[in-house]
């Protein structure tokens, strides 16, 4: 059975700001390194006022510093939008500051729009040469070879762990090409997890960093005392789809008591197909809809969401799950 671990949106709200979203941030890694979760990962955005972790390598800074012993890193680093030769030395440092305990997933999408994308003066292409982009970085997190003119200092001989990320079986390709551990991202992009976890397994070359496949699958679990309550908390999450197919942007918001007065039954269709993996209920009902989602991909680990507004309730929800473990596993 898989191991467990958690994907933060370090979210903004409506009752507090970014510095509030960091703390928080830190403070559920802390609490999810005595829980027993494996890794703590955040995701590169840009342009979205309810995400905090637009500079990703200062938010895992901040976390692993918050923490001792549970691994921290992205979930993931939009590549394109940087030089390799930059996020080796990023994540060198942290790995120098933290050593055996960072991570560096990395995905092909910009995580933003296209205006954002022209502000952060890349073109739209350069998605295209993300498979080079991942060996190019890899060789600067790499021991120097003789002769080699250009070094990630920090970086150069750490070899962080690199995973690659995606929502299609372009990423579980080249994952299995380079014999990398993958993750998918069914937490809002279900429709293609079975073919791209098929493709990567059965097409995985071993590597140096990796014998044989490791999965990683991404998933919405909304856990409370009852099925109800945690139907209530994931309105947060539904209402943010809504707002994001309206082109809104906005902060989260709390829950509300009647989420079919909020949306329209087209966002609703919508929400509901990216969300249609989502397990929401009381701690029996988490038990289930994981155990059926492990017996029908066979993962190796979960990286779990859980977009809950009020952070005790977010604690809680995590600790609910935290529970599940010895018996899950």
């Amino acid at each position: 059975m898989p191991q467990f671990s958690i994907l933060d949106l370090v979210r903004v709200g409506q009752d507090w700001g970014v510095r509030e979203a960091l703390d928080r941030a830190r403070d559920l890694a802390a609490h999810a390194e005595q829980w027993g979760y494996t890794r703590f990962w955040v995701a590169e955005h840009h342009n979205m006022p309810g995400i905090a972790s637009s500079a990703t390598a200062l938010t895992i800074q901040h976390i692993a510093a918050g923490t001792k012993t549970i691994r921290v890193g992205s979930g993931g680093i939009m590549l394109p939008n940087h030089a390799p030769l930059i996020i080796a030395e990023q994540f060198g440092t942290l790995a120098s500051l933290f050593p055996g305990r960072i991570d560096l997933g990395l995905g092909r999408a910009p995580g933003t729009d296209q205006a954002t994308l022209r502000a952060l003066r890349r073109s739209p292409t350069t998605a295209d040469h993300f498979p080079q982009d991942v060996l190019e970085l890899q060789a600067f997190l790499a021991p120097p070879e003789e002769g080699q003119t250009i070094r990630a200092t920090p970086g150069a001989g750490t070899e962080v762990p690199l995973w690659i990320l995606g929502s299609s079986t372009f990423g579980a390709q080249l994952a299995a090409h380079l014999g990398l551990p993958y993750g998918f991202a069914s937490h809002f992009a279900p429709d293609m997890l079975n073919d791209a976890l098929r493709i990567y397994r059965d097409t995985f070359r071993p590597s140096k960093q990796l014998a044989k496949p490791y999965a990683a699958v991404g998933v919405n679990v909304i856990a409370a005392d009852t099925d109800e309550e945690a139907q209530r908390l994931a309105t947060t999450q539904k209402m943010s789809f809504a707002n994001l197919f309206r082109g809104a942007r906005g902060l989260s918001q709390p829950p509300i008591d009647d989420i079919e007065a909020y949306w329209s039954p087209i966002e609703k269709a919508q929400a509901m197909r990216m969300l249609s993996r989502s397990i929401v209920g009381s701690k029996e009902t988490v038990r289930q809809g994981l155990e059926m989602l492990a017996f029908e991909t066979g993962a190796d680990e979960f990286t779990i969401v859980s977009d809950v507004y009020d952070h005790a309730a977010r604690l809680r929800s995590f600790e609910l799950i935290a529970e599940l473990m010895p018996d899950l596993r």
